[in-house]
């Protein structure tokens, strides 16, 4: 963790995004939610070749939370086969352009047939570099957490042992730095239990657009946002500590 306040750089290593907005875009045009979702997986791929083509690192995106199963069982049905179709529709597409496939959360819920797909994606991806995209599915900031305490308990770390550094070497992103920029569509203005240990410094924005019509032209103005702050991670101001020494 950096202790100092610092300018944003002009490209953040490591973008998150709360892709919300389906269902409401499907409703405006009076069709089914399941089509809000699938728009959304094209919106994904968009996404994902953009943040690549301007120098992100690291992508991660809320695809499906822990909260997620209390939807309509047709909609959770429809999600789990819309996830088999994406990977069988857009794989090849993202391994050709150096894309990395991880799928972060609890597979315990989830079929067999899905969690094959999802180890496919990531052995035939896995020695891409250009960018890493972990897809947060069936996961919660609060699991993460416990899941990491006892991940360290079962391989014997001991209470005093235990610190952050530790701690974040069990957490379902430790071969990630934390997100730089968080961004959430769909005009709520709340993380919504995604990352939370990894957030703690992110810069947060936040968009009306509904994740479907999301593009171009709204993550540069994010990533624009991004590059006007200044990163303070606790610290006083730089800005401030000149203004005080001039006083």
């Amino acid at each position: 963790m950096n202790d100092r306040s610092e300018p944003a750089a002009a490209v953040p290593r490591h973008v998150a995004i709360v892709m919300d907005g389906n269902g409401r875009w499907a409703k405006s045009r009076y069709m089914p939610r399941f089509f809000g979702h699938k728009q959304g997986v094209d919106a994904l791929v968009r996404t994902v070749l953009a943040c690549a083509d301007r120098g992100v690192e690291y992508l991660t995106v809320f695809a499906f939370s822990s909260e997620n199963w209390k939807r309509p069982t047709e909609e959770v049905s429809g999600l789990m086969g819309l996830v088999l179709v994406a990977v069988s529709k857009y794989l090849a597409k993202l391994a050709g352009d150096g894309v990395r496939v991880r799928i972060v959360g609890d597979r315990a819920q989830v079929s067999d047939k899905l969690r094959e797909a999802w180890q496919h994606a990531e052995d035939s991806t896995r020695q891409n570099t250009r960018i890493n995209l972990s897809v947060a599915f069936n996961y919660g900031g609060r699991w993460d957490i416990v899941q990491a305490c006892r991940q360290a308990m079962a391989a014997g770390v001991r209470a005093e042992e235990l610190d952050e550094t530790k701690l974040n070497s069990y957490m379902a992103l430790s071969y990630a730095p934390d997100p730089d920029l968080f961004i959430r569509t769909g005009g709520e203005v709340r993380i919504s239990n995604f990352l939370l240990w990894q957030a703690a410094y992110s810069e947060l924005v936040f968009t009306d657009c509904l994740w479907p019509e999301f593009g171009d032209e709204e993550l540069d103005a994010a990533l624009a946002q991004y590059a006007r702050r200044e990163r303070r991670f606790g610290a006083v101001s730089s800005r401030s500590a000149l203004a005080s020494a001039g006083s």
